[in-house]
C-alpha cells in the first residue's frame, strides 16, 4: 500500500513517471488517462516484485515499534514518509525502501528480465535490510498478520490520516490492513494488446487458487479469527468498491478499470495543510461533475488511482495484491508460479481451464484454504501446470527446489502455510488470548 502510485520502475512509461499535470474537463478524458497510465502494451520482458514484513520488538523487550527506532535501523534507506530529511537511497542491488502506515517494512525491487536476477537481487537486498533491523531490536515477521497488539499507526503523514478517518467511517478493519498486514506482491508486464484479456483473467482466475495455496494469517490481534488468510479479510471488509475483484465478463479490461475509477469515492484530497480529508460520498466522477470547486488534475487522478486496492492492480504493469507474506526465502514461490501461469499462452489457457470453476471462491480461499475440496483439486492441477512449464521459466537449481518443496510439502497435501502458524503464533505471543 506504498504512497506512490508504485515504486516499481517498469521503463520510461511506467505510471510514476514525471507527466505534465493538466486539468481534467469531463469524465471521457479522465478514463482516457486512467486506460493510458494503467494499461500500457508491449511484449511482457520484465518481473519484479515487492515484500512486506511487519517488525516486532526483541524477546523480553515491551516496548511498541517506533519511528526513531526505525529510522535509526534504516539509515540512509529510510523513506521521505518516515523522515523527509533522509537521502532516501535505494539497497545496493537497486530495491527501494518504504514504510506502510503501521510500521512494516516494505521492498520495492527494480524490475528484472527473468527470475533468477530477480531472486538474486531481493535475496542480496533483503539479507541487508534485515540485518540492519535485527541490529536494532527488529525482528522481521514470518506471517502476513500482526498476532499480538491492536492497530497502531506510526507514520503521521496527511494521506494516511485521510484514509484511517475514511476507513473508521466503514469499520475497524481499515486500521488492520493499514496497520497488522503484510503481502509479498509479484508485478509483470502487461503484454502485448491481444494477450491483454488472457493474461488479466487468468491472473484473477487464479487468485481464489493461489490465496487458498499461500494463506499465512491465521491470527490478528491476539485472536484466531476463523480466517486462514485474516489478511484479506480484512481487505474484503475495508471497503468493498475498492477493493473486490472486476467483472471478468467483460471484454476490455481497460475500459471496465477506467469505469471503477470513475465511481470510486474519494478516499484523500491533497492540500497545502495537513488535512487532506476528502468529503464523504464523493465520488472522482463526482468531482469531473462539479462537486468541489475546483476541477480535477491529472495528479489529482493519479493520487486517486493510488487508493484503490483490487486484486490485480493495473500500474502500467500488473501488481498482484492478492498474496499473503511468506517466510523465508519462500516469497520466490508464488512470483515464480505466477511467471510460469504467463509464460504461454497454452500454459495460460491450461490453468484458466482449470480454475474457471472456483474463480469466483475467493471467499472460501481466505477462510479455510485449501480445505475446500473444489480449491484444492484446481490447486493440485494450477501446480502441476506451473511446475511442468518450471524448466523453461528459471531452470533446475535453488528456485525450481523451493517450489518442488512447497508443491509437495504443501499443495499436494490440501495445506497451506496458516495449517501450521496457528499453534506457533499463539504460543509464542505472551498473553494472546486463545
Amino acid at each position: 500500500m506504498s504512497s506512490k502510485t508504485t515504486a516499481l520502475r517498469f521503463g520510461p512509461d511506467d505510471t510514476s513517471a514525471s507527466h505534465a499535470t493538466e486539468v481534467l474537463r469531463d469524465r471521457d478524458q479522465a478514463e482516457a488517462y486512467v486506460a493510458s497510465v494503467c494499461f500500457k502494451h508491449g511484449p511482457p520482458r520484465l518481473v519484479g516484485v515487492e515484500l512486506e514484513w511487519l517488525l516486532s520488538r526483541s524477546p523480553g523487550c515491551a516496548a511498541p515499534l517506533d519511528a526513531k527506532a526505525l529510522v535509526a535501523a534504516l539509515g540512509p534507506h529510510t523513506p521521505h514518509t518516515l523522515d523527509p530529511r533522509s537521502p532516501a537511497l535505494p539497497l545496493p542491488a537497486g530495491s527501494l525502501v518504504t514504510v506502510e502506515p503501521g510500521g512494516q517494512v516494505e521492498l520495492a525491487s527494480s524490475p528484472f528480465p527473468n527470475i533468477e536476477s530477480l531472486f538474486d537481487a531481493v535475496e542480496s537486498d533483503s539479507g541487508m535490510l534485515h540485518t540492519r533491523l535485527r541490529q536494532h531490536g527488529l525482528h522481521p515477521s514470518p506471517y502476513a498478520s500482526d498476532p499480538a497488539g491492536p492497530p497502531r499507526r506510526l507514520l503521521t503523514v496527511p494521506r494516511y490520516s485521510a484514509m484511517e478517518a475514511a476507513f473508521d467511517r466503514i469499520g475497524p478493519h481499515g486500521r488492520s490492513m493499514m496497520c497488522s498486514t503484510a503481502a509479498v506482491q509479484p508485478c509483470f508486464d502487461l503484454g502485448e494488446r491481444t494477450d491483454l484479456w488472457q493474461r488479466w483473467t487468468v491472473l484473477h482466475a487464479v487468485g481464489p487458487v493461489l490465496l487458498a495455496a499461500f494463506a499465512n494469517s491465521p491470527v490478528l490481534h491476539g485472536q484466531r479469527t476463523g480466517w486462514k488468510s485474516s489478511r484479506m479479510a480484512c481487505w474484503w471488509a475495508l471497503d468493498p468498491p475498492r477493493t473486490v475483484p472486476p467483472d471478468l465478463s467483460v471484454d476490455d479490461p481497460a475500459i471496465s478499470y477506467a469505469r471503477r475509477v470513475m465511481e470510486a469515492e474519494l478516499l484523500c484530497l491533497r492540500r497545502a495543510g495537513a488535512s487532506w480529508d476528502a468529503p464523504t460520498g464523493v465520488t472522482f466522477a463526482d468531482w469531473l461533475d462539479g462537486a468541489l470547486p475546483s476541477p480535477p488534475t491529472t495528479a489529482d487522478l493519479d493520487l486517486h488511482l493510488s487508493t484503490l486496492f483490487p486484486p490485480v492492480r493495473p500500474q502500467g504493469h500488473f501488481e498482484v495484491r492478492y498474496l499473503d507474506a511468506q517466510p523465508g526465502q519462500q516469497w520466490v514461490v508464488p512470483a515464480v508460479v505466477l511467471a510460469a501461469v504467463l509464460s504461454t499462452p497454452t500454459v495460460s489457457a491450461a490453468v484458466l481451464e482449470s480454475c474457471l470453476p472456483v474463480a469466483d471462491r475467493w471467499v472460501a480461499a481466505a477462510r479455510i484454504g485449501l480445505a475446500d475440496p473444489e480449491l484444492a483439486k484446481a490447486a493440485v492441477a494450477v501446480f502441476t501446470l506451473a511446475v511442468e512449464a518450471l524448466p523453461a521459466v528459471i531452470g533446475f537449481g535453488p528456485v525450481h527446489d523451493l517450489v518442488e518443496r512447497f508443491v509437495q510439502g504443501w499443495v499436494m497435501r490440501g495445506r497451506c502455510p496458516a495449517d501450521d502458524a496457528v499453534e506457533p503464533f499463539v504460543a509464542d505471543q505472551p498473553g494472546a488470548r486463545t
